[in-house]
């Protein structure tokens, strides 16, 4: 990087951190936050435990996205100074073009936290991950990515609560539900809702011809107990059945695992994750909860809708994993192409992700 590479970056920045400063209105959210800190000082504040819930919840999101707006304001501003200072003096000019890449990232990470702006980007995410057709070929690759996922969350320091695994008759998984708990998990996350494809020599074929594997990855927030969805006992079929895989001394002992299917709408959830089968069936209504709301936020914003998915295969991809003859991840939205195909595999998706959401802004504006 030179001299005049180093003004074009700063310059594009600036522009980067105008935007984010019109949109976040700083002034503003100092004053949200200010209102919020008064009524707590009033007693008759924590009178009402959903509301002062719902205010300190909003409170945190504010105090965030500025501390991340100040974080970048003063790392752009102490960089167009020192620059403006530096002159010939190689020795700084050099740290200024070492420390370029970490301002770019700040001033990512602000930009980031306009595109999640969602009210329910800030809650923590459910998976759940459904093979398509083709038995243990496309079980195995729904098994790549239920680690990929768990990897993804251990990197970002997310903590991962297990609803329901089944495992394969040979190989990998036939379902898999878990919530990822986390800052903005539900915001990163809704960029893998939709249908992974798999190209690659199979491990299973004994003549090592290439195999093409689909597997469905559904995410939705978890929503709030305070948030009101109407289910009526009547409208429940509720089955009892005995753990499998991962479980300990209770698998195949005890009926402790639920099914739920919602009869109105076909929607079924299970878990199967506790020894007590009350806390299984209260975290399968908690997914039922999520589903139903989710159906009825996507219904208003005349989206197609999460629960009736296409047969898992060539409709709605959102991204191609190939394995064989080269290696290459594409996403099939943001139209980004990645080649760093081991790492991905093994969690580190951040950068697919936040290309989903720059492309998605950018579709919007």
């Amino acid at each position: 990087m030179d001299n005049y590479e180093y003004g074009k970056l700063l310059k594009e920045l600036e522009s980067k951190q105008q935007n984010i400063e019109k949109i976040l209105n700083p002034k503003i959210l100092q004053e949200k936050i200010n209102e919020i800190s008064s009524k707590e000082q009033d007693s008759s504040f924590w009178a009402d435990a959903k509301n002062a819930a719902n205010l300190q919840k909003e409170k945190k999101i504010y105090i965030r996205q500025l501390e991340k707006y100040n974080t970048a304001t003063k790392a752009l501003n102490d960089a167009k100074e020192l620059f403006e200072l530096a002159n010939d003096d190689e020795e700084l000019l050099e740290s200024l073009f070492e420390e370029a890449d970490n301002l770019n990232q700040t001033i990512k990470n602000a930009e980031i936290e306009v595109m999640l702006n969602d009210k329910l980007d800030s809650n923590n995410a459910i998976f759940t991950i459904t093979p398509g057709a083709g038995g243990t070929e496309s079980q195995d690759w729904a098994s790549m990515l239920y680690r990929m996922y768990l990897r993804w969350a251990e990197r970002r320091g997310f903590k991962v609560e297990l609803l329901d695994y089944q495992e394969g008759d040979e190989a990998g998984i036939k379902d898999a539900s878990f919530i990822i708990k986390g800052e903005n998990a539900y915001g990163y996350a809704k960029a893998e809702n939709g249908v992974h494809r798999l190209v690659r020599i199979s491990p299973f074929d004994s003549n090592a011809k290439r195999h093409t594997s689909f597997t469905s990855v559904s995410v939705i927030p978890e929503i709030e107990d305070d948030i009101e969805i109407q289910i009526e006992e009547k409208d429940l079929r509720i089955d009892t059945y005995r753990a499998s895989g991962a479980g300990g001394q209770h698998v195949n002992k005890t009926e402790s695992a639920i099914r739920i299917t919602h009869l109105p709408t076909g929607i079924v959830v299970q878990c199967q994750n506790d020894r007590s089968q009350h806390k299984n069936k209260a975290s399968a209504l908690k997914m039922l909860k999520a589903k139903l709301y989710e159906r009825e936020r996507l219904k208003k914003e005349e989206e197609t809708n999460i629960d009736e998915k296409s047969e898992i295969g060539w409709g709605y991809q959102i991204r191609s994993y190939v394995l064989a003859p080269h290696q290459q991840i594409k996403d099939l939205r943001s139209n980004i192409a990645y080649s760093n195909v081991s790492a991905i595999l093994d969690g580190d998706i951040d950068e697919i992700l936040e290309g989903v959401l720059v492309y998605n802004s950018t579709k919007e504006s």
